[in-house]
């Protein structure tokens, strides 16, 4: 898989030019992403109702745009908090991935839970994950540094780590070694447990394989009653895993497996379930 060029969801189209003048350290483009990009649920109470609809801006082009609509101007120039594009860490991610891959620099999206917002709880999380220094450098863009206990510019990996791929966390379910329970979009939201968990094991693949989808975006085997296709779960979460410890034979199948099964990809249409007021919608992905 070639993380050095565009998806159709991180190609900043006639926006390039925006991303080319930003730097490429995680440090100052986390602190870009977080300028341009605001959290939708973070800063609800600071943020305006009439631009809630940004959080469905599927394409990094059009983010781009919006936010340009409203601040002509570099990206690293300061926006008024309320005026910032409504997103959240997809967006974030998405946002540090496409200007990674603008320069040159393989970077792709991880999607699973981190244990550093709550102390009881796992919320699910995308962070970004750049090839440089001959390895793949694991960042949060939400986060400065200092901000936690660890170095969220070179996360740990592997047993332990504060951010645990939805890979990792199926396994250790299926294990018996996690409360699946606690594993969700927040203690209040009733969206988490062992349906969610495996839902996201196959968006970690689309991302895997570069197409960045929504985190509320589903298709083929997502949803309520992906639970009943454990094995198939068990079968990626697998592989995934070994193709993170280095495995290309696991990388290739992992890709082969991705076309190969309608069950994993999104066709031409995603059911997306809104998460400010769970209406379904029927999406088309075409341009």
């Amino acid at each position: 898989m070639d993380y050095t060029t565009h998806s159709a969801y991180s190609d900043p189209r006639s926006r390039a030019a925006l991303l080319e003048a930003l730097p490429v350290d995680a440090a100052a483009l986390g602190a870009v992403s977080r300028n341009v990009i605001a959290h939708y649920r973070a800063h609800e109470a600071e943020l305006p109702a009439e631009t809630r609809s940004d959080i469905d801006l599927r394409w990094l082009d059009r983010i781009l745009d919006a936010d340009q609509s409203r601040h002509p101007e570099p990206l690293a120039v300061e926006r008024p908090l309320p005026n910032r594009v409504q997103g959240c860490c997809r967006d974030h991610t998405l946002f540090c991935v496409g200007a990674l891959r603008q320069r040159g620099i393989p970077a792709r999206s991880r999607v699973g839970f981190a244990t550093y917002f709550s102390p009881e709880w796992n919320h699910d999380h995308v962070v970004v994950e750049a090839h440089v220094g001959g390895r793949w450098v694991r960042f949060d863009p939400e986060l400065s540094p200092g901000d936690k206990s660890f170095d969220a510019l070179d996360m740990p990996v592997g047993p332990g780590s504060p951010f645990a791929t939805s890979a990792e966390v199926w396994r250790d379910h299926r294990a018996g070694r996690i409360d699946v329970e606690t594993y969700g979009v927040d203690p209040d939201v009733p969206v988490r447990g062992e349906w969610f968990v495996g839902t996201y094991v196959v968006t970690e693949l689309a991302h895997r394989m570069k197409d960045e989808l929504l985190l509320w975006d589903g298709w083929g085997v997502m949803g309520p009653d992906v639970a009943e296709h454990a094995d198939l779960l068990d079968e990626l979460a697998d592989v995934v895993v070994a193709a993170d410890a280095g495995d290309a034979g696991a990388e290739a199948e992992l890709a082969n497996r991705y076309r190969a099964d309608d069950r994993l990809h999104p066709g031409d249409v995603v059911q997306s379930v809104s998460p400010l007021d769970g209406t379904f919608t029927q999406v088309p992905l075409a341009r």
